[in-house]
């Protein structure tokens, strides 16, 4: 029987129609049969070609080239003629849209202007205070003479009443005379208060368009913001524009705009060096180059102010503060050991925790409250552990936009929890600061404020004057201020502006005589002396 001569096997040009469906389709030869793939591979052929397939689409993904954005080209190359820019920089995915500027822009200066009523009417209800928009008064009118920051006031609680004490040496913030040319032009304590209102809405602006309206709301509300703006000025508000623009840009991928924000806040006081260590942790997975470099630069740039700079200009020659530093013990219970005011400091958390519904704890930016809850905890201070003054401002922006961060991190968006973030910073808000300015008697005058105005009046500009806490910082623009307290030296003031209820600094009033000096104003107990 002669051998059937082999069929070559069908290729993609010459393979046959598929019959008909209706066609009985004849047997193959046995060589079509050997040659012609079969109809359904086995499953252990199928098995084989997905592999292949994850191989390659595994390679692919490896070496193809980095998504790049139009406009920027590697370091040290230049983009070749007529080729379309490009970015060595992926931008990760970001699920909550960025919220348009006009918005952001409205609601920031929304913020703005109630920040700035809410302060100014604080001040001319005499509920500022010497210590500390007295002190910080006199920085900023010391750099705007183009001179070292020092403060009269300060030098009450220091070794020499008699000599201004020298602010550098107190905290190292020197990034305050950027405010020196603004102070220059409007010579007044109210232009800190009102650049201190601008610089917190201007983190309310970056971080809604971060995070949505309602989470920007839910900022601007938030009880560290209001603690800031209830009480007078802090060199604190310059961080808060400076954070939020550097968590932002880690939050899009702009790994060395991140590390330029951050750098500044060395500048703004020297305990958040540390932060900035841990935001340069934070950086070495994305950008090992800027994480060094803050990495360096944090803890270079607080040794500098704690070991060189606060020493060199204390009187005494060291950093008062970190006497402070005894293992979060109340200075009577020091040699026990004994740790104190755990409740306290588990309030705190609780608080700064709960405005973000405590899902900030599912984002690693939360790492970057460590520093400042440490060394507040850690003092013997027990101002340092609650959630009085400003010592929680910087915290605001780290757990904000810790919680947008958690929220992208979510598989799917869940709008509700913004509405649930917005309704919890409501409802803490009538409880704050910023709620006293909803009822009428806030914008009159207390029963004594024309009786304080008519005894400030009588202090003639230029003058050397001790003042009780509350009128000090009215009289910080035009004279030399001093902060008048019990025992403190008569011979270096001319004249005396007393508020005979004020027991600030000791439980006992301020006499309304003095020996040396006789009365020229009295009333409501409001007293003004001058030297005879």
């Amino acid at each position: 029987m002669p051998t059937p001569s082999p069929r070559p096997a069908p290729t993609r040009e010459t393979a046959p129609a598929a019959p008909h469906p209706t066609t009985s389709r004849p047997a193959p030869s046995w060589g079509a049969t050997l040659a012609a793939p079969p109809d359904r591979p086995s499953a252990p052929t199928r098995a084989l070609h997905a592999l292949r397939a994850a191989a390659r689409s595994g390679a692919a993904a490896l070496t193809a080239p980095t998504p790049r954005t139009p406009g920027h080209t590697p370091s040290g190359t230049a983009p070749a003629p007529g080729a379309a820019p490009t970015s060595a920089r992926p931008a990760p995915p970001t699920r909550l849209p960025r919220t348009p500027r006009p918005y952001a822009a409205a609601l920031a200066l929304l913020a703005f202007a109630v920040y700035a009523a809410y302060a100014l009417r604080m001040h001319a209800s005499f509920r500022t205070t010497g210590y500390d928009l007295g002190i910080f008064g006199q920085a900023i009118r010391s750099y705007a003479q183009l001179a070292l920051p020092v403060s009269e006031i300060r030098a009450t609680t220091g070794p020499d009443p008699d000599a201004p004490f020298p602010l550098l040496g107190d905290h190292f913030h020197p990034l305050l005379a950027v405010l020196a040319p603004l102070y220059r032009l409007l010579p007044h304590v109210e232009t800190l208060l009102v650049a201190q209102a601008a610089l917190v809405a201007w983190s309310v602006y970056v971080v809604t368009r971060a995070g949505g309206r309602r989470i920007g709301v839910a900022y601007a509300l938030a009880w560290g913001v209001q603690k800031l703006i209830g009480f007078d000025f802090h060199e604190v508000a310059l961080a808060l524009p400076l954070l939020a623009l550097s968590l932002a840009a880690y939050r899009a991928g702009r790994w060395r705009a991140c590390a330029a924000w951050g750098a500044g806040l060395v500048l703004v006081k020297e305990d958040l060096g540390a932060t900035v260590l841990v935001l340069g942790l934070l950086l070495l997975r994305h950008d090992r180059r800027a994480g060094t470099a803050l990495c360096v630069l944090g803890p270079a740039a607080a040794a500098f102010a704690v070991l060189l700079v606060l020493p060199h200009f204390n009187p005494v020659g060291d950093y008062t503060y970190l006497s402070s530093m005894g293992g979060g013990t109340a200075p009577g219970d020091a040699d026990l050991g004994a740790p104190t005011g755990l409740d306290t400091k588990a309030t705190t958390l609780l608080v700064l925790l709960l405005p973000t519904l405590f899902l900030a704890l599912r984002s690693p930016m939360i790492l970057l409250v460590l520093p400042t809850l440490a060394w507040r905890f850690m003092s013997s201070n027990p101002s340092y552990w609650g959630t009085d003054y400003h010592y929680s401002t910087v915290l605001m922006p780290i757990v904000f936009f810790a919680l947008i961060d958690a929220l992208d991190r979510r598989p799917r968006p869940v709008p509700h929890l913004r509405t649930a973030v917005l309704t919890v910073a409501v409802l803490l808000a009538t409880a704050l600061p910023l709620a006293e300015a909803l009822r009428p008697a806030f914008w009159q005058d207390p029963p004594r404020a024309s009786a304080a105005r008519q005894a400030l009046a009588r202090v003639p500009d230029g003058a050397k004057v001790a003042a009780t806490n509350r009128l000090a910082p009215h009289l910080t623009d035009r004279a030399t201020v001093y902060l008048h307290s019990p025992g403190s030296p008569d011979a270096k003031v001319d004249w005396m502006v007393l508020d005979t209820t004020d027991t600030t600094f000791s439980a006992d009033p301020p006499s309304p005589t003095r020996p040396g000096f006789h009365q020229v104003y009295a009333s409501q107990g409001y007293v003004v002396l001058r030297r005879t």
